[in-house]
């Protein structure tokens, strides 16, 4: 076979693993309970319900359903996200301002590609979500890790950041139940950053497609809801509160940011999925989505409330945990001579057949080991409590091992 490498670009190099390369780890055995891949209990998809919005959609439009339509989307379905965003986010924003995507993915890349050039600065929190890192790695940026505090972002550490490095023109953030941690920013820290935006010249990537899933109180107002200049992006997706498979996701900016993201959106696809589109807006004018979500919290906050309550109980004290209220999530720290991919393949699939992700891919360098995201929504109560017993004895084992009691 010829090799091609060298005519391929830089970014595509199959050389340089992708961030979201081998994420989730295989365990053929009966026995496995897997708290790795991100997804949402399939018995809780509304299949009916949006079958018949299918039906409607199409019933409704005809032929004109599947012709060229509009980049930015079902006008009608944008105008119902606005309402939302508004309802919830407190963000004052028009069908004008929203584009709809390919899932939060696309959202996410579309940013990138509208905002960065090769070994531009951009700062992170740490951990992060890997499939941002994935799309931002194209791009080869120069990364500035940021930590997180119980309450989101250390602000104080992002300033000093920002002081020694004034060319970064991007913050990426997931400040509702956040993806790798189950963190959430207060609000307090939602205003502050705005303001040093504003004040150091960077835009905000905020990425949200968890805020609907608290389990103790309603969305905090978004980050973009303090936005006074435009700079602020808002990213969210349809696929953690309805179906992963209908691939819509959507995202809110204003001005010369909204003007480059459809630019870059039509050098990429074109157009938006219509008919999808349309059906989802036809399942919205059908149903109350907000009842939806009560269904999904209702779960959800009974297998999280599961998933701390395993950790309490069979985890070392030596580890620590964070206790989210909201989202899919939980992150683990091991002791720092704990390496957690070594453990999930030496140990936790082998002999207690329970595969997590490995915090590694979560950092942008790659430079810390000792960390796991658990995702509990694809399991039972009862599952997460027998999977928490078998992963908790091997963790046992290995910080025994890393520090053995002299």
């Amino acid at each position: 076979m010829i090799m091609l490498q060298d005519l391929l670009a830089q970014r595509a190099n199959p050389d340089v693993p992708s961030a979201l390369s081998g994420l989730f780890p295989q365990d053929t055995d009966p026995r496995a309970l897997s708290f790795a891949a991100g997804s949402p209990r399939e018995d809780l998809f509304p299949v009916a319900a949006m079958r018949a919005a299918f039906d409607t959609a199409i019933t409704e439009n005809g032929a004109h359903l599947f012709q060229y339509q509009t980049a930015q989307g079902n006008p009608g379905l944008r105008a119902k996200l606005a309402a939302r965003i508004g309802k919830w986010g407190q963000v004052t924003t028009t069908a004008d301002n929203v584009v709809l995507t390919v899932g939060g993915q696309q959202a996410i890349e579309l940013v990138a590609k509208a905002v960065l050039n090769v070994g531009d600065e951009i700062a992170v929190e740490v951990p992060t979500y890997v499939g941002a890192l994935a799309a931002f790695d194209l791009y080869q940026p120069t990364y500035h890790a940021v930590p997180l505090q119980a309450d989101g972002l250390d602000l104080d550490r992002l300033e000093d950041t920002l002081k020694r490095h004034p060319r970064i023109k991007l913050l990426y953030t997931v400040p509702d139940y956040h993806n790798p941690t189950g963190i959430t920013m207060s609000i307090a820290k939602r205003r502050q950053l705005v303001d040093l935006a504003n004040r150091y010249d960077f835009i905000i990537l905020e990425d949200s497609p968890y805020r609907d899933l608290g389990y103790t109180h309603v969305p905090l107002p978004a980050i973009k809801s303090f936005d006074t200049a435009g700079r602020v992006v808002f990213v969210s997706s349809l696929s953690k509160i309805l179906m992963p498979g209908l691939r819509t996701g959507w995202l809110v900016a204003d001005g010369d940011l909204l003007a480059a993201i459809l630019r870059v959106r039509l050098a990429s696809d074109l157009e938006t999925a219509n008919v999808v589109h349309a059906a989802i807006d036809a399942y919205l004018e059908a149903n109350d989505l907000d009842a939806h979500i009560d269904a999904l919290r209702a779960n959800y906050r009974a297998q999280c409330a599961a998933l701390v309550q395993g950790l309490t109980a069979y985890f070392p004290d030596e580890v620590g945990y964070t206790r989210p209220d909201g989202g899919f999530f939980d992150w683990v720290t091991l002791p720092e001579e704990v390496d957690a991919a070594a453990l999930l393949t030496q140990a936790a699939i082998p002999q207690a057949h329970v595969t997590y992700v490995p915090g590694t891919n979560f950092y942008p360098n790659r430079d810390v080991h000792n960390g796991l995201r658990l995702c509990f929504t694809g399991l039972t109560p009862h599952e997460i409590d027998v999977g928490m017993q078998r992963l908790g004895a091997v963790v046992k084992q290995a910080v025994r091992g890393a520090r053995p009691v002299v």
